[in-house]
């Protein structure tokens, strides 16, 4: 079985080009809130010196992953932060100092078992650094008694346009990639892995078909280069030919999903346990003249990144996360987070002027989930719970594949969000 999808342009100008260092920020705003679950709450006070790497934000919840300071400086403030859903949380503001020195408790973990490894990566603060943010340990920690894992699939597409962050970690980091792989393979007992790439980035299919040539039970697939290709649902289908049904996670089919770059820093941990404290992030858009990527620490402002960036002229907009499903940021002092893969500048951006549905098509035969976009407008727009459901709203990725074709330019996907959000509500109104 097809799955359905839509061609994109690349815009992939900072392909080719190696890896650069920032510049020092002079202070960062580090969220609370940086992967899927719980925010953690913070563990050092205003005015407190903070080192690199040192522990500032940590949850007792089991979804959470505790947060580090990337820089060494002084905690001058704590504010609040709006997310990309729209929810309030707490940041700490650290104000850097010339002398950079990492924290003295970092050191590489201690591994003797699956629960060393797990609560290693735990203590790193791994998230998915392809742009969703789940807690790898809890990705890790499944139940033996009752799940099987027998394929570990990584996801090397990266489909969105502009963002090369993952090109480059194969380019760059192949064989931390490789390390990271097997290091969850040997702790995890799982006896096969397959790195999905999109078949228009040949270089990075050929290094790690090199890499892995003496690893019989790690295959490299080059997948059509089409959108969505890296999404969960999709990727599995297309590498493993499994299907994950709607409710299910990957472990209903015996897979667990992992980006690349979180393979190759977890690799980085385990040799040096430096947690997470910076990413490679694309820097491009149709305003910057020298498209790159840096390694960023996270909770740098964009201002930062904008007065480093060559451009031609301020931008009108712009995203955190590819143009199909980053979000736009509305205060140019927004920080990065874990999650955040690139900072992309526009200016002249067009207006899209909506008009009415004109029953073409284009969105039902876009989406990669054989979902009816036009139907599940109607539906919300009546607010009618049980039809959504039946509708498979849930099913729904958020791609924004069909906004994408669609001539009238309608917010399909915009609404598609919205309705999974009124069915919880629904949902959370009957309990």
């Amino acid at each position: 079985m097809k799955l359905n999808s839509v061609r994109l342009p690349h815009h992939n100008g900072s392909a080719e080009l190696e890896t650069a260092n920032f510049r020092l920020p002079e202070k960062v705003i580090i969220s609370m809130s940086q992967h899927g679950g719980v925010p953690c709450k913070p563990v050092v006070d205003i005015g407190a010196e903070v080192k690199t790497g040192q522990l500032i934000g940590d949850c007792e919840a089991a979804i959470s992953a505790p947060i580090h300071s990337s820089v060494t400086g002084t905690v001058t403030a704590k504010t609040n932060l709006i997310n990309r859903f729209g929810r309030v949380h707490e940041a700490l503001v650290i104000e850097t100092v010339p002398n950079q020195v990492l924290c003295e408790d970092l050191k590489p973990p201690v591994i003797n078992s699956r629960e060393d490894f797990i609560s290693a990566v735990r203590q790193s603060g791994a998230v998915g650094l392809g742009g969703a943010g789940f807690p790898t340990h809890i990705k890790f920690a499944y139940d033996r008694k009752t799940i099987t894992i027998d394929t570990l699939v990584i996801n090397g597409a990266e489909c969105e346009p502009y963002i090369t962050s993952d090109y480059r970690a194969f380019m760059e980091d192949g064989e931390k990639v490789i390390d990271g792989i097997r290091q969850v393979m040997k702790y995890l007992e799982i006896g096969n892995a397959v790195i999905g790439i999109e078949s228009d980035k040949p270089k990075a299919i050929a290094k790690m078909k090199v890499l892995t040539a003496s690893d019989s039970n790690i295959k490299v697939i080059g997948l059509p280069s089409a959108y969505p290709q890296g999404a969960e649902k999709v990727l599995i289908h297309n590498t493993v030919g499994r299907v994950v049904k709607e409710g299910d996670l990957p472990s209903s089919v015996g897979c667990i999903v992992m980006n690349c770059s979180t393979a190759a820093f977890i690799s980085d941990y385990l040799k040096t346990g430096i947690p997470l404290i910076k990413r490679r992030v694309t820097v491009d858009g149709s305003i910057v003249n020298k498209p790159r990527n840096y390694f960023i620490p996270i909770g740098t402002r964009v201002s930062e990144i904008l007065s480093a960036a060559d451009i031609r002229v301020q931008p009108d907009r712009g995203l955190l996360g590819g143009p199909m499903m980053g979000t736009s940021f509305y205060d140019i002092d927004t920080p990065i987070s874990k999650t955040t893969n690139a900072v992309l500048l526009f200016s002249d951006t067009k207006e899209r002027m909506q008009t009415a549905c004109i029953k073409c098509g284009r969105c039902v035969r876009a989406c990669s989930m054989g979902l009816m976009p036009t139907e599940l407008e109607h539906a919300y727009d009546a607010r009618d719970a049980e039809l959504l459901k039946k509708l498979h709203i849930n099913l729904c990725m958020d791609c924004g594949a069909c906004s994408y074709v669609c001539p009238a330019k309608r917010n399909i996907a915009e609404k598609n969000q919205l309705a999974k959000a009124f069915v919880r509500e629904k949902a959370a109104e009957k309990h």
